[in-house]
């Protein structure tokens, strides 16, 4: 290794670390805000519920006899899991348009701090909060009958992967929040990315029962991939490809809209 390469490498280890400190710092910041409004994590966990008793027992009926055997509600959980986590990155926009037309960026421009930092800490807010919202939904879900039937090392896997598709997909959200720079039209703005994602994927029915045309994008979109690969950590059955195609789609989101949100940040303060 050449001096300069050795160099690089000594710069980049304290820059890295001052960045994690930074996003960890504002993280708790964004997690202090959401113990002070409570209300905020109690909505959080009600939508998703309304789907579940929705889902479960008004298209439940309809839709079993498609499942070949597999109870509905082993077959919805998982798909559940997933909407919660991508409607919660909606929170992620809103989170970040509200700093801004408050003036909190500004504010944190002065400090001496990284600038993806900002970015990083309101994802990984999310991303505790996430944790909490599924654990709620698991608990519902065992209530309305859902069995782990892959062992408990699988389900817990299944959830890691959750966990990592929601922190990806809060990354889109945050471009978004930073693109249009105000909470009511971050909200707006959310949701036309969001429901083609949630409702025209393999969360709630099996992709087998739409129309062919519908099928070609259900099937080849993050939503469907991150779905199946959890519903197959649950269930049971070879499990390999669905992971690591779920898995690659939370590498590309992230490789994509990282950069392109602190760009963003960037230019927006």
């Amino acid at each position: 290794m050449t001096g300069a390469a050795a160099g690089g490498l000594t710069h980049a280890a304290p820059q890295l670390l001052r960045t994690a400190q930074d996003g960890l710092a504002v993280a708790w910041r964004n997690l202090i805000g959401l113990r002070r409004v409570p209300r905020l994590l109690v909505f959080s966990t009600i939508q998703p519920l309304v789907f579940v008793l929705m889902f479960r027992y008004v298209f439940g009926g309809v839709v079993a006899p498609a499942l070949h055997g597999v109870s509905y509600v082993d077959f919805l959980i998982p798909g559940i899991f997933v909407q919660t986590v991508v409607f919660g990155a909606m929170n992620t926009a809103i989170g970040l348009a509200t700093d801004m037309q408050t003036g909190l960026m500004e504010r944190f421009r002065s400090l001496p701090m990284a600038r993806s930092a900002v970015l990083v800490g309101r994802t990984t807010a999310d991303l505790v909060r996430n944790v909490f919202v599924v654990a709620m939904m698991t608990g519902v879900g065992f209530a309305l009958g859902f069995r782990i039937h892959a062992g408990v090392p699988s389900f817990l896997g299944g959830v890691l992967l959750v966990l990592a598709f929601g922190f990806a997909m809060s990354w889109i959200f945050a471009v978004v929040g930073m693109a249009v720079g105000d909470p009511e039209t971050a909200q707006a703005a959310a949701f036309p990315v969001l429901a083609p994602l949630v409702f025209a994927s393999a969360a709630f029915v099996p992709v087998n029962t739409m129309p062919g045309w519908l099928q070609a994008f259900a099937v080849h979109q993050p939503v469907s991939r991150t779905a199946d690969a959890v519903r197959v950590l649950v269930l049971g059955g070879p499990a390999a490809s669905d992971v690591w195609q779920a898995l690659a789609w939370d590498a590309g989101i992230v490789a994509v809209f990282a950069p392109l949100g602190v760009w963003l940040y960037r230019r927006a303060v």
